[in-house]
């Protein structure tokens, strides 16, 4: 590990140690103050005092390169080449750059445009690059979290293991970096991986590394030390690899382990992700001690024509309690999640069904909603997301990884790439029965100060209604709608042969609806975010619920697309929605979290002061109302861990 003292603890006896550890405007009803997000803010401060000395806020990283002035300097422009693959493809990792967008020249950004694209209250890195969560778990009483890194740009390569750690899931603290590509076995990466606590308090995490000749095995790390509950320093096992690619496996296919889970014969299952021609799939692997391994006879589950699959996640769901699962956990009143980031498509599926642990195969409960042909954790810019058990509080949380959509070259002009998601609590749906619900931790309202509330906002069919607040920068936002008229959704006549999201300006009798996010005063910028209700052929309805940042910045290389998909709206329920608004990021939320949408986007002139929020509703045959609470969001204290109060950087179990 980099700039790590000698441990003078007791040392992790695991596994045999490694002789060559890593070291490297509508009327609003009334404004509320609340007080509660600034005292929980003060008391989460006070919790660390003893490790938190005198620190000053350190500002958004800047570019040596910029000039002095930041409201006025102009950043560097660049035009990417056009022969270039994108970033990571070479190497065998999925595309990390967008070459859909590599032929327009970048727009003249400002260094105080960048500077308003960071986010507040979302965890990023102080610099560089950033992507896949890795290993989150809870140790000691610490949230610690890991993640794909370079420390040396913001664009992806030489892949490291960052670290940081949190008491609430929102306030993070930057640790050294807690693994390096440094060994033959991971020396051109450090790749994605997995945490597994295992019931003696000992944590193992298994890992991918990418070899020089780029092929991807699996690896062994664990705490050097289990009485540091920072988790500063890992060991990687010393005969590493542990698991090799095996026959009739692309040697490049074959990566990022997921969390463990015990099966009734007493040995530990895991899976990696991998394909065959163009079927994706979870192979399965045993082990008794995590050293050694053998691979189970068939696979846990596989789906034609998917293509590659990544960080694979598998995990049980309660079916009648909100209550998380261990990971372990199988029987009656429990169905599993099986998710897969699928490499050809960007995108993260899921399907719930049935394990039978003494088969070891996986069932969906519907197989018209496989993996990578149904549902999808996240209809936005996410991929590579991670769950994990908190056994603090009993919740399954979910990680997720928001990439960007602008140029390499746009990124280190800034300075930095990428962001994760709010930390979000899994649960099944009920309801339904055929999905699951994600909703932020919540934590994040822990930052909540100001709030105002509108009552039954009237939006007439084909009209925009301004919001009335402060400040359009840092929101959370609920907001209910009703479509007036009880015979309102008899009312849509003319089928949709194709029911997919399109732009707000596809209007039909029943919408769209929603909110525009981001957007400036003359709407020459703006996010919609929406419900789009439309008649199939068959006659039968569906709401859909989208997000378009087609007009969402005025520069031209910026990725732009209409995101979104179905959402079940039950007959007794309003159409709801909750965003998490933070600069360039916007989470969404419809119907308690059955859809969920995230958005990156890159204003130009909807920014800073200029940022508004309008209610629509471009429907030609209803009227809607809108109910909304609005709270305008603190920033979370994001910063460096202060080690150099800790009296050499080391804890000592008392």
């Amino acid at each position: 590990m980099e700039n790590s003292p000698s441990n003078t603890n007791a040392p992790y006896t695991l596994l045999p140690e490694d002789p060559f550890p890593a070291r490297p405007l509508a009327s609003f009803r009334r404004p509320l103050k609340v007080f509660g997000a600034t005292v929980a803010s003060v008391v989460f401060l006070m919790s660390l005092v003893g490790l938190i000395i005198n620190q000053s806020p350190v500002p958004p990283a800047k570019n040596d390169h910029h000039g002095s002035d930041p409201l006025t300097s102009k950043a560097t422009s660049f035009s990417e080449d056009a022969e270039r693959l994108p970033t990571g493809v070479s190497e065998g990792v999925s595309a990390k750059s967008y070459p859909s967008v590599r032929d327009r020249l970048s727009y003249n950004w400002t260094n105080a445009m960048f500077s308003w694209q960071r986010t507040a209250y979302h965890f990023q890195p102080e610099k560089n690059w950033m992507n896949d969560p890795d290993g989150p778990l809870y140790y000691m009483g610490w949230y610690h979290l890991f993640y794909q890194y370079n420390p040396d740009s913001a664009v992806w390569g030489n892949i490291t293991w960052g670290h940081a750690v949190s008491k609430d899931l929102i306030h993070w603290l930057y640790l050294p970096l807690a693994m390096v590509p440094d060994r033959w076995f991971d020396i051109g990466g450090v790749w994605t991986g997995s945490a597994t606590l295992l019931p003696d308090g000992r944590i193992v995490m298994l890992y991918t590394g990418d070899m020089a000749n780029s092929v991807q095995v699996q690896n062994l790390a664990y705490p050097a030390n289990l009485s540091d509950p920072l988790l500063l320093d890992w060991v990687k096992y010393p005969d590493n690899p542990v698991i090799v690619p095996p026959a009739g496996i692309e040697y490049d296919e074959f990566r990022d382990p997921t969390t463990a889970w015990i099966g009734p014969n007493g040995t530990w299952r895991l899976l990696i992700g991998t394909k065959v021609n163009s079927t994706g799939m979870a192979l399965i692997y045993e082990t008794t001690n995590f050293t050694t391994y053998e691979a189970a006879p068939g696979v846990l589950h596989a789906v034609n024509g998917t293509g590659m699959w990544e960080c694979v996640d598998f995990y049980p769901v309660s079916t009648n309690s909100s209550e998380g699962l261990e990971t372990s956990v199988v029987g009656p009143g429990v169905k599993h999640v099986l998710k897969a980031s699928l490499d050809d498509l960007k995108m993260d599926y899921y399907a719930i069904g049935t394990y039978d642990p003494v088969s070891d195969t996986w069932t969906p409960d519907d197989p018209e909603a496989d993996v990578g042909i149904g549902l999808l954790v996240d209809y936005g810019r996410y991929y590579a997301s991670k769950t994990f058990f908190d056994q603090n509080t009993g919740r399954r949380i979910l990680w997720g990884w928001i990439n960007e959509t602008d140029t390499d070259y746009d990124d280190l002009a800034k300075g930095w790439a990428s962001v994760q998601t709010i930390p979000r609590v899994v649960t099944f749906d009920n309801k339904t029965g055929s999905n699951i619900l994600e909703w932020p931790v919540e934590e994040v309202e822990s930052l909540r100060l100001d709030s105002t509330e509108f009552d039954d906002i009237l939006v007439e069919a084909g009209s925009v209604v301004a919001l009335n607040i402060s400040s359009a920068t840092q929101l959370d936002i609920s907001v209910e709608f009703e479509i007036e008229g009880s015979d309102a959704l008899e009312a849509l006549e003319v089928p949709e042969a194709i029911i997919e999201c399109a732009t707000t300006q596809n209007r039909s009798t029943l919408g769209p609806f929603g909110l525009l996010v981001l957007a400036d005063e003359s709407l020459s910028e703006l996010t919609p975010i929406y419900f789009h209700i439309a008649k199939s052929t068959n006659g039968s309805l569906t709401t859909l619920f989208c997000a378009d940042e087609t007009r969402s910045s005025k520069a031209s290389e910026i990725f732009k697309k209409v995101y979104g998909g179905p959402v079940p709206v039950l007959n007794d329920e309003k159409f709801t929605m909750r965003l998490l608004v933070d600069h360039s990021i916007i989470e969404s939320f419809a119907q308690g979290g059955r859809t969920v949408i995230t958005s990156r986007v890159y204003p130009t002139e909807a920014i800073y002061g200029a940022a508004k929020l309008f209610l629509f509703n471009n429907a030609t045959g209803v009227n809607v109302t809108a109910s909304l609470e609005i709270w305008q969001m603190n920033s979370a204290f994001i910063h460096p861990f202060p080690l150099e109060e800790l009296g050499g950087g080391r804890f000592s179990q008392k």
